[in-house]
């Protein structure tokens, strides 16, 4: 009698901006306790952790997230006001590119796909074959901060988390038997309108010191900034500022768009993962880590792994069928 074939076991890692970077402590964890993922499935930042991991480049992508200041953010943000979104994105992904190259989906060392959404007809497209680095970019054009992405002369794709957060149903398709599925999106509901205390506070004189210490040292940034005020009436120090958690009585201008991706995604994921439950749902508290607190990764691995380990039962269990 021939042996049994285990079942293929699919990872779904979902959106959440900064928040993303838990990604990475759950998989850490999962390795720990001796599950390793046949199959990989991400919505918007889960594209590019998931990406790094399928390519066999974790290890460089972790060190590289868990170096990365405010100022090294404040670089990569190249902002233009023309193209539909505040940001390009080609300075991120030049990043990306140089921490995980740039291979093709299917020459990754784990089955892989990443979800987007069709601009004009708010389709949701499954990106499973060419560029890992462009699939990556449209997954991750969150409307009102990244620029559209255009894979055809006539077709423009947005984040995936638009139409699907978690996207377990991908993972199905991809094969997967057992769902492992990272929500990054549970507690998140008004977290922008609330302040909460932090040792991190700075004072207005500190963030404009800071300001000027950039803007001096630092063309590039300088220049960002200048776009910045002249396009939009914004000034770099207001942005700082939102990245510094200040007091502030009323929400910014990226408090805002935060605080409606949330509500968004959460209402989404909620209706998606009731018709599609994963067989383990990880949930990490983040909501504390704000939209483009980027710089908080090992805060956010952490809250991954211990997230992980809260369901370590129900992993154990599942390592018995694995």
């Amino acid at each position: 009698m021939s042996r049994k074939e285990k079942p293929k076991t699919g990872l779904v890692l979902g959106s959440g901006a900064a928040r993303g970077w838990a990604h990475i402590g759950v998989i850490r964890e999962l390795a720990a306790m001796g599950i390793h993922p046949d199959i990989i499935a991400g919505s918007s930042v889960g594209s590019v952790v998931g990406g790094a991991y399928a390519s066999g480049n974790l290890d460089v992508f972790e060190e590289w997230v868990c170096g990365l200041g405010r100022v090294d953010i404040i670089r990569l943000l190249d902002a233009k006001m023309t193209g539909g979104g505040f940001l390009q994105g080609k300075s991120l992904m030049n990043a990306i590119r140089k921490q995980i190259g740039d291979p093709n989906i299917e020459d990754l060392k784990l089955p892989y796909a990443c979800v987007a959404t069709e601009l004009s007809t708010g389709r949701e497209v499954w990106l499973r074959e060419g560029s890992l680095l462009d699939a990556c970019r449209a997954s991750i054009a969150l409307p009102g901060l990244f620029a559209p992405s255009r894979h055809d002369p006539d077709r423009l794709l947005v984040d995936g988390g638009l139409v699907n957060p978690v996207p377990v149903s991908l993972a199905r398709a991809m094969g997967a038997e057992i769902i492992i599925a990272v929500n990054l999106n549970g507690d998140l509901i008004g977290r922008h309108f609330f302040i909460h205390g932090s040792d991190e506070e700075t004072s207005e004189e500190e963030s404009e010191r800071l300001l000027a210490e950039i803007e001096e040292k630092d063309s590039v940034v300088a220049t960002w900034a200048a776009k910045m005020k002249t396009g939009f009436g914004i000034r770099l120090d207001s942005y700082i500022s939102s990245l510094r958690k200040k007091e502030s009585p009323d929400p910014g201008l990226f408090d805002v768009i935060a605080g409606a991706v949330d509500i968004m995604q959460d209402r989404i994921t909620r209706s998606r993962m009731a018709g599609e439950p994963p067989d383990i749902h990880i949930t990490p508290r983040l909501h504390h880590i704000g939209l483009m607190d980027f710089d908080l990764a090992r805060e956010s691995i952490r809250e991954g792994s211990a997230a992980t380990r809260v369901k370590k039962a129900e992993i154990e269990q599942l390592a018995g069928v694995l």
